[in-house]
């Protein structure tokens, strides 16, 4: 008589679908500090702004899309995207141009501004950095936006930033050990968007292999490298590791 036996049964690693998590810009979720407290002041102040136009700038994650559609919202504006910006947009009321440092039409911006200033509407630029280093090519458009006053929206401290990463941790319902966290603290880039990613990636992590996401995981996952034999799980400071990679931001 043959005796078949039969491997032990393992589970399927979960596929993970598409998700793409969306932010929330609910006012109540912004993050207030000194840092903003400028960009803050300034979009309160529409009716201040010279000639109906003002600029946001900061790194990825700094908080400046937050405040554009805080803005939006409260004065009932369209939410356009500079590098999708084509043609001749109409100008219904109020405009806020995420990305706008990355225009690819600027004849199509160049008629937005134009067509904002006759018909007295505003407008809130938003870009990484200010309109004076912005790369265009058309000299009627670069001299109106290098006009627009630009308020920088500064890198946050690491108290904000520490709130940040609580909040994006909650947003996913993702749980991590003290551990974990602290390591983040340590080694991770302080900034907003290497926050951003980092998060993103262990959660994704999280859900392919159903299991939680220990400091060795987390090393791995976040340092590109194989650390699942090496270090101490308790003390996120034995050994150093490689850190995330500065240019890896959202």
């Amino acid at each position: 008589m043959t005796t078949i036996l039969s491997a032990p049964y393992v589970p399927p690693r979960q596929l993970a679908l598409p998700f793409i998590h969306r932010p929330s810009f609910a006012v109540a979720d912004f993050l207030a500090d000194a840092t903003n407290e400028q960009a803050r002041i300034w979009i309160n102040r529409t009716p201040d702004w010279p000639d109906g136009r003002l600029a946001l700038w900061g790194e990825a994650g700094c908080g400046k899309s937050h405040l554009l559609h805080n803005w939006a919202e409260r004065e009932g504006a369209a939410v356009l995207s500079g590098p999708e910006l084509s043609g001749l947009p109409a100008v219904p009321g109020a405009m806020g141009i995420d990305d706008a440092d990355l225009i690819a039409d600027e004849p199509a911006l160049l008629h937005l501004l134009n067509m904002a200033r006759e018909l007295r509407r505003p407008v809130l630029l938003v870009g990484r950095v200010p309109p004076t280093e912005w790369r265009i090519a058309l000299p009627d458009l670069a001299s109106r936006v290098r006009a627009v006053v630009a308020v920088r929206v500064e890198t946050p401290r690491d108290s904000l930033l520490d709130a940040l990463l609580t909040r994006l941790l909650s947003d996913r319902q993702l749980c991590l050990p003290t551990a974990v966290r602290d390591w983040m603290r340590v080694y991770l880039p302080r900034t907003p968007g290497a926050l951003r990613d980092a998060v993103a990636r262990l959660d994704h992590a999280a859900l392919v292999e159903r299991e939680p996401i220990r400091l060795s995981r987390a090393r791995a996952v976040l340092s590109g490298g194989d650390w699942a034999a090496d270090g101490d799980d308790d003390n996120p400071e034995s050994p150093p590791y490689p850190s995330f990679p500065a240019d890896r931001l959202l």
